[in-house]
C-alpha cells in the first residue's frame, strides 16, 4: 500500500499558545502508523504563528479522518487545514 504525505497547516488556540508543547504533543499523539516527518513555524500576522507539518500515513480509508482528529484533540490546537496531499516520493514545496 501506498504512503502518502499530508501537509498540514495548524493554528493555535491563541497568541499565547507554547508552540514547542504544543508540537511535542502532536508528535506524541499520533496514531499507530503516523508519524510527523518534518516541521516549520511559519508567521501569520500580528506576532500570531503557525506549524506547518509533513504528516506521513497510509493510503488507506480513514486514515486522514483519524489523522485530523488526533491533531484537534491536542490541547493548544486551534483549527488546522490540510494544504496538500501527495504520495511519499513526491516532493512537496
Amino acid at each position: 500500500m501506498a504512503r502518502l504525505v499530508a501537509r498540514i497547516r495548524i493554528m493555535p488556540a491563541d497568541a499565547e499558545s507554547n508552540l514547542d508543547s504544543v508540537l511535542q504533543s502532536i508528535k506524541k499523539s499520533m496514531p499507530q502508523g503516523m508519524e510527523m516527518k518534518g516541521h516549520a513555524i511559519e508567521p501569520i500576522a500580528f506576532g500570531l504563528k503557525a506549524i506547518i507539518g509533513d504528516f506521513l500515513l497510509e493510503d488507506a480509508e480513514g486514515q486522514m479522518d483519524k489523522l485530523e482528529e488526533s491533531i484537534k484533540s491536542v490541547e493548544g490546537v486551534g483549527e488546522i487545514e490540510v494544504t496538500n496531499i501527495s504520495r511519499q516520493s513526491v516532493k512537496m514545496k
